[in-house]
């Protein structure tokens, strides 16, 4: 009996399995690839899957069982490895990471919303950039004030949301098919031969690629669970390769699926934001459903959208403020409701999100907007994810120092050499990721992609390394900047800004050349006046 008690804590493989299936892989990830890529997307799938995906999910294994005291993150692992500040730049980037995936998905729900009340796209032609862009600002106000009311009630609509949205896409792929024998193997994308899933790898081809990264990454968040398992040895490997099959089988046949239903050759500008609705709409037609499926699916991705927006606003927040102390945080980010609540770190949250939401305002419509909020994800994302990478190599580089009981690759110089080739890959990707997507090629819209998504990185990763200044001079002064500071400081950033993103709606020849310079005179003016020291009237 004493065992058996002792055997519920363990947590199984198959179990591992599913909660790291939950945060790798979705139809929306399928659909985003698809329309990158279209058919040929199917042969790189297989490629992430064997090249990418287990590798980085078994490093994701010895990390978390090297540094299961440190709540098995991250940043824990960075901290781990160099110390505290590269721990807390780490931290600082996986949350600045998290901005434009909470911002993306206060957009879906607006885009689910009207899906699910009207049944069309109509509501989006409705709809103006600012009304869209006021509206998903009004959904973070909504839940930070459902997330301070009802916590336990939104743990619930997790739970229920995402075991819907895995269900609706299970669905998807098996009436796909279904649908595909009962049409006498009709499919849209035509011609299908073997050289329709064959990439070309050109210059394009390698800037989708750090979306790919963006739709497998993920697993490091069960990361903490590797030293729960009964034989971590045997066990985690047999979890990810499951994890592998599954998402293979979800990828490959899901990329398939959407083929039968859209021509690759010729798809439609507003797949990524629709694209799910069209496909669940083309199916109930095929099975005499109507439109019910689709609304089926509207509900669940209003539920499951909704869940994800509350999470991660009060998660990401938390864990960003509690994972790096005193040191480096300044203590008005750390201030607390009496209900516990970081207010000060959600404002700073929505602010970011609204500085996000306004460089994409000036893009032609709402398409365009979700687009690039996606693509953007696309960018940064993958670029956190070098973090695992480079701490798997500093581990492999002095073993002894790091005993696990997994272990990846036994031969540390050939492991070493396995996170330094995925490292580089990630990388590469991330830089290439910074051209424009779904636009076309060098017109203005390109130009003005392209200088947001570089001013959008600069400020998410290089305010983390100004928050440890703020927090240095409110050590030594008592407060880090005075009033008068505060004001003109901040009205210079928002003012700068604003000039930014409307030079580079503009069709000014030099326009890259003028925002560069304005940036860089905002940016001196605000040294000179928060280098001084701070007199409180």
């Amino acid at each position: 009996m004493d065992d058996l008690i002792k055997d519920k804590k363990y947590i199984s493989w198959p179990t591992l399995t599913l909660m790291a299936f939950v945060t790798v892989i979705g139809l929306d990830d399928i659909m985003y690839n698809f329309q990158n890529q279209g058919m040929t997307v199917m042969t790189s799938w297989v490629l992430m899957l064997f090249l990418y995906v287990i590798p980085y999910a078994l490093m994701v294994g010895q990390l978390g069982s090297i540094f299961n005291k440190g709540g098995g993150g991250l940043s824990s692992w960075v901290r781990g490895t160099d110390g505290e500040f590269l721990g807390y730049f780490t931290a600082w980037t996986y949350w600045a990471a998290s901005i434009p995936y909470v911002v993306d998905s206060a957009n879906e729900i607006i885009v689910d919303v009207g899906w699910a009340f009207t049944g069309s796209e109509k509501f989006q032609d409705n709809i103006s950039n600012a009304q869209f862009t006021l509206l998903t600002f009004l959904m973070f106000i909504i839940f930070i004030f459902i997330e301070r009311k009802f916590a336990n009630s939104m743990e619930v609509l997790s739970t229920i949301g995402g075991a819907m949205m895995f269900i609706m896409t299970m669905l998807f792929v098996f009436l796909a098919f279904v649908g595909l024998a009962k049409s006498g193997g009709h499919m849209a994308t035509q011609p299908f031969t073997w050289k329709t899933m064959i990439p070309k790898f050109d210059l394009k081809y390698w800037t989708t690629v750090g979306m790919l990264i963006y739709a497998v990454n993920g697993s490091e968040l069960v990361a903490p669970y590797v030293t729960r398992m009964k034989k971590p040895k045997t066990d985690f490997p047999k979890a990810m390769i499951a994890l592998a099959i599954m998402t293979a089988f979800l990828t490959i046949f899901g990329s398939f699926a959407l083929g039968i239903y859209f021509d690759a050759y010729h798809m439609p500008n507003d797949l990524k934001m629709n694209g799910s609705y069209y496909v669940f709409e083309a199916v109930g037609q095929q099975f005499g459903m109507g439109h019910t499926l689709l609304y089926v699916y509207a509900w669940t991705s209003v539920f499951y959208n909704a869940a994800l927006l509350a999470v991660l606003l009060d998660a990401m927040t938390r864990m960003l403020i509690s994972d790096t102390g005193d040191k480096y945080m300044p203590e008005f980010l750390r201030k607390t409701t009496k209900d516990g609540l970081p207010i000060n770190g959600y404002i700073l949250t929505v602010s970011l999100s609204a500085f996000i939401m306004l460089l994409g305002v000036f893009l032609p419509d709402m398409n365009d907007i979700f687009n690039w909020l996606l693509n953007l994800n696309g960018i940064i994302s993958p670029g956190v994810t070098c973090w695992i990478f480079y701490s798997f190599m500093r581990v492999r580089k002095d073993s002894p120092k790091y005993p696990s009981e997994y272990v990846y690759i036994k031969n540390d110089k050939l492991a070493y050499l396995a996170g330094l080739a995925l490292l580089v890959v990630t990388a590469v990707a991330t830089i290439l990721g910074i051209a424009p997507q779904d636009v076309k090629q060098f017109s203005d819209i390109w130009w003005y992609e392209l200088i947001i998504n570089i001013i959008a990185v600069v400020v998410l990763i290089g305010l983390g390394t100004i928050l440890p200044g703020i927090r240095r001079r409110e050590v030594e002064y008592g407060i880090a900047f005075s009033k008068k500071q505060w004001i003109i400081m901040l009205a210079l950033i928002i003012g700068s800004i604003v000039l930014d993103v409307y030079l580079g709606g503009t069709k000014l020849a030099l326009r890259g050349l003028y925002i560069f310079i304005e940036a860089c005179l905002a940016l001196l003016i605000c040294w000179v006046v928060g280098r001084k020291k701070p007199i409180e009237n």
